[in-house]
């Protein structure tokens, strides 16, 4: 070293200048080198350079590349690949890294011998000048002070982190968990590691720096002189893993990091996040000022190494240093594995000249990139080592394994491993004479890396990075109007990315976005979509009430977009609406759709409750018959007889006729009107009950076409009834069927028991069996019991009563047809049946033999109903208690059977009028007089007296039945009826 060389010491904290100083005093002079503690902060350096110099003046040198122009004059490397050249200049930086356990020998031997011939620069730590001033003679030292304050800022969460903050960690797996959930929850981050290669590093860096990302996730790597837009650093912990065990960062490290924070002149922050805790006051303030304790102790191991024999190698290696300033640090990598590799016999035995010694101790020196063990590592470096004993890695094997790594599927971890793998054959194709041919494998190495690096890139770009989070992001800090779009199946695009979904009034952000994600998505596809929802509520109020409907929940539907709900109004017939709107499209949208939805919900309560609201509006009904107008508004149009006894028996005669005008019908069951019965009706009734009753959960509309439906102990009171339907035992009956039944049963006499005829299992669509559980519901005994069967020839059928249906009871569609295909079904059986008989013939029985007789079940239905307080205990739904109603009279019964008390008295089930009223429009008919004397009630009259004839004289016959219609006349039944076969069969079951 020429005495005319200047040694200058520039310390100082971070954001000082201090590499931008160096690289201004190197390119002052005609030659120089720079040594760098990082390959990407090497490369970063390298760029600077070649960008003011251009590249053919400027080497970059590290353990994995090497471009080495012809007139070099500026080289940029690692400190461990800094080349022995003689330049005007040189400068090592991060000189603080003299005291690192691992690599600080390498720092200490550039401190102590490394020199330019007009100037060398160290640049670091303030906590190095003891040690500079004690070691190298005549340095001079340069105080820098920091460009910007840094400043404690506490503990934040990760959904509270500022924008352009670094999140620390210490591992590859806490990196990884951090940069996860910060993607859930701000969007994404970029993700810098060392041991990215700095292909990926800068892709990472480049999108952080433009804005694509607001955060950064990395190890202490950046610490080291990355030169970014940080303004605010938190550690997520305090402990890293150096090697050989977890110890806690020293503060001048906890120091160098946080100084990350604050680009140039801005200000910057540092706290912990996560599960850190926070710092002691007296860290604060000290990385606050960087005031930090002194360096006491550098790492050093012998550069005078002697290559004679392995041992002698190893001798030099581990001479102890003899200034007190100086401290031999522990083992390193590159002496293990030569310690390994001469306790291996084959290679021992094939070290046996200095050469061989050298050659030895440069193939221990090739980093252990893959980590995957000491023995691995060992076992490849003995491999390597036979080759170039034989004179170089032979080519077509270093082609299988560049081979097998040169695949860029995979994750994350995949593609991070297979570039550790080509790293070490980038080292060795680096090195001079190690492979045939330099340039070729150079080259073919450095493509695969860019590849993986890439692909990684990428990989980690899609785990951690929203795209479209990114692209939004940008064009909002550009202040730009931001183009959306909306296709037919509701999906909303922002500059062609993926948004969320309107359904009608309302946006759905995309379910994968959370916390500030979602709120910026929302933001800006609201932003976006404001002339849409003008455009599309301009649509809905000009759309026509087919395209809309309601839920058997209360809600709104256009097409399938929910668009609001019906609210309680004040009265059952009047509900309310509430639109579907969001707040962001404004009150004005809002109105529209409130308007638009409430036009047709009344439309569909005017139609389909058209009879029942002209029954309201009938100024012509007064007195009783506008009062039970009135119940049967409040009732939607469907009330039970039972708890309007008193109301109809008030009624005369013209009140009801005018009611009936109106098609009110007194059935002996229900009071309705038949028109609210169908389906629709049915299904906007239990709608409008349900809000009226403020009931959580609306009941459903049975399935249309249903004659009877199961009886449930736990729907809600009145929700039968509502549905068109009478419960009677397990099941339900439909009304209007039950009204038909009660005229079949009016005519039977059930005090001495009857049979159920086909006509009646007919309507009901019930078996023998299901049919007396539905009499019994009803209030009639059913007895079961067993007789001969008599011949089918014998037996007459009368017609399907489905086919017969009369003008007040008229067949549903699923009767009718069930009656067509049952009738086909029972003509084809009959024509087989005659065929065979033609075929085969008549044979008479054997002589002396008879046949097994064939018995049917068969059912006695008579009148019982249940034992009653005070004469008329209450019965189910269908009958009321024995309460005297006012005037003396009974309150009304259910259907009182013929034979028992007489027929009733009450003809609105008929549609005539009452007995004593004018002329009766009914006629009686003598039924089953071949039966004998059953001892029956003289017959009475509306008093409780007897009933006369025209001549006055009281009449002593057998019970008589009353119907409204003129008495049919009996047809034969048909032997080969399907109804009397399966009656048969039923029966015999």
């Amino acid at each position: 070293m020429q005495d005319r060389s200047r040694v200058t010491a520039v310390l100082g904290p971070t954001n000082t200048g201090k590499t931008h100083y160096a690289i201004e005093r190197m390119l002052a002079h005609r030659t120089g080198v720079i040594g760098l503690p990082l390959r990407l902060l090497a490369r970063e350096v390298y760029d600077r350079i070649v960008k003011a110099r251009g590249p053919s003046v400027v080497a970059l040198v590290t353990g994995e590349e090497r471009i080495i122009p012809d007139r070099v004059q500026y080289w940029v490397a690692t400190t461990e690949a800094m080349p022995e050249v003689g330049a005007d200049f040189v400068a090592i930086d991060e000189i603080q890294l003299c005291a690192d356990p691992e690599r600080g020998h390498v720092f200490t031997d550039r401190l102590l011998h490394s020199r330019g011939l007009h100037e060398t620069l160290f640049l670091g730590s303030d906590t190095m000048r003891p040690a500079i001033a004690a070691l190298v003679p005549g340095v001079q030292f340069m105080r820098r002070e920091r460009f910007s304050t840094l400043s404690w800022a506490g503990s934040k969460k990760i959904s509270r982190m500022p924008p352009r903050s670094a999140i620390v960690s210490f591992s590859v797996d806490e990196v990884y968990a951090t940069a996860e959930l910060i993607r859930r929850q701000k969007g994404g981050c970029a993700v810098v590691m060392g041991a990215l290669s700095p292909r990926t590093r800068n892709a990472q860096v480049a999108m952080y720096q433009a804005g694509e990302v607001d955060y950064l996730v990395a190890t202490d790597a950046i610490g080291m002189g990355l030169n970014l837009d940080i303004r605010h650093v938190a550690f997520s912990g305090t402990e890293k893993f150096d090697g050989r065990r977890y110890r806690p960062l020293f503060p001048h490290e906890l120091g160098q990091i946080a100084g990350r924070a604050g680009r140039h002149t801005e200000p910057g922050t540092f706290g912990v996040t996560g599960d850190a805790s926070p710092l002691d006051e007296g860290l604060i303030e000290a990385i606050e000022n960087h005031r930090f304790q002194p360096i006491s102790r550098l790492m050093w191991r012998n550069a005078n190494l002697e290559y004679g024999t392995v041992d002698r190698l190893i001798q030099s290696l581990e001479t102890s240093p003899e200034s007190e300033w100086l401290s031999r640090g522990r083992e390193a990598d590159d002496l293990r594995a030569l310690k390994a590799l001469v306790s291996m016999p084959e290679i021992r035995d094939r070290v046996t000249h200095p050469k061989d010694v050298r050659l030895l101790w440069d193939v221990c020196r090739i980093p252990d990139f893959r980590s995957i063990s000491p023995a691995e590592h060992s076992t490849l470096l003995a491999r390597i080592y036979g080759f170039l004993q034989d004179g170089c890695v032979p080519g077509d094997w270093l082609a299988g394994q560049i081979q097998r790594i040169d695949k860029v599927q995979g994750d994350i971890d995949t593609l991070s491993k297979r570039l550790a793998y080509i790293r070490t054959w980038t080292y060795v194709a680096q090195r001079t004479g190690w492979v045939s041919d330099e340039s070729h494998w150079r080259a073919e190495t450095r493509a695969v890396e860019d590849r993986l690096s890439d692909a990684l890139h990428a990989a980690l770009t899609q785990r951690f990075v929203d795209r479209r989070t990114s692209v939004l992001l940008r064009r909002l800090k550009q202040k730009e109007s931001l183009l959306a779009e909306v296709n037919d199946k509701g999906e909303v695009t922002v500059e062609g990315e993926f948004a969320g979904r309107l359904e009608g009034f309302r946006f759905r952000a995309d379910p994968n976005a959370t916390g500030d994600e979602a709120r910026m998505l929302s933001r800006a596809a609201y932003e976006a979509l404001k002339p849409e929802f003008h455009l599309r509520a301009d649509r809905f109020y000009n759309a026509p009430d087919t395209e809309l409907d309601f839920t058997e929940q209360g809600g709104l539907m256009w097409g399938s977009s929910a668009v609001g709900k019906l609210v309680k109004g004040a009265e059952a017939l009047k509900p309310g609406v509430e639109p579907f709107v969001d707040e962001e499209a404004g009150p004005d949208i809002a109105e529209k759709v409130r308007r638009r939805l409430q036009h047709f919900i009344d439309r569909k309560v005017a139609t389909a409750f058209e009879p029942l609201l002209a029954l309201k509006n009938d100024e012509t009904l007064t007195g009783l018959a506008r009062g039970f107008a009135f119940r049967l508004v409040e009732a939607l149009g469907v009330i039970p007889r039972e708890g309007v006894a008193n109301e109809v028996k008030e009624l005369d005669q013209d009140s009801r006729g005018l009611l009936r005008k109106h098609g009110v019908r007194f059935g002996q069951f229900t009071i309705f009107q038949p028109a609210l019965l169908k389906p629709a009706p049915t299904r906007l009734r239990l709608v409008l009950w349900g809000l009226d009753q403020g009931l959580g959960e609306f009941p459903e509309s049975p399935p249309p076409g249903l004659v009877t439906i199961p009886n449930l102990p736990d729907v809600p009171k009145g929700y039968y009834t509502l549905s068109g339907y009478h419960p009677a035992g397990d099941r339900a009956i439909r009304i209007d069927m039950l009204e038909r039944l009660a005229d079949m049963l009016r005519g039977q006499d059930s005090r001495a028991g009857f049979e159920a005829t086909p006509d009646m299992l007919s309507i009901t669509g019930m078996t023998l069996e299901q049919f007396s559980g539905l009499m019994e519901g009803l209030g009639y005994r059913a007895e079961k019991a067993e007789r001969p069967k008599a011949r089918a020839e014998a037996v007459a059928a009368p017609a399907p009563a489905a086919e017969a249906g009369d003008g007040e009871h008229p067949l549903t569609e699923e009767e009718s047809v069930l009656a067509a295909e049952t009738r086909a079904k029972w003509e084809a059986e009959q024509a087989a049946r005659k065929a065979a008989e033609a075929e085969e013939g008549a044979a008479p029985e054997a002589e002396g033999e008879e046949s097994a007789p064939e018995v049917e079940v068969f059912y006695t239905f008579t009148w019982a109903p249940r034992p009653r307080g005070n004469r008329r205990p209450e019965r189910g739904g269908d009958q009321q208690r024995g309460e005297r109603s006012g005037g003396g009279e009974r309150a009304e019964r259910g259907p009182r059977p013929q034979g028992e008390r007489g027929p009733r008295r009450d003809r609105d089930a008929q549609g005539g009028q009452p007995q004593g009223e004018g002329k009766p429009r009914f006629e009686g008919k003598r039924r089953d007089e071949n039966r004998g004397e059953r001892g029956e009630r003289q017959e009475r009259g509306p008093k409780g007296k007897p009933r006369h004839d025209g001549k006055g004289k009281p009449r002593h016959e057998s019970p008589k039945s009353f119907e409204a219609r003129p008495p049919r006349a009996e047809k034969p039944m048909d032997p080969d009826s399907p109804f009397a076969i399966l009656a048969s069969l039923k029966n015999k079951s």
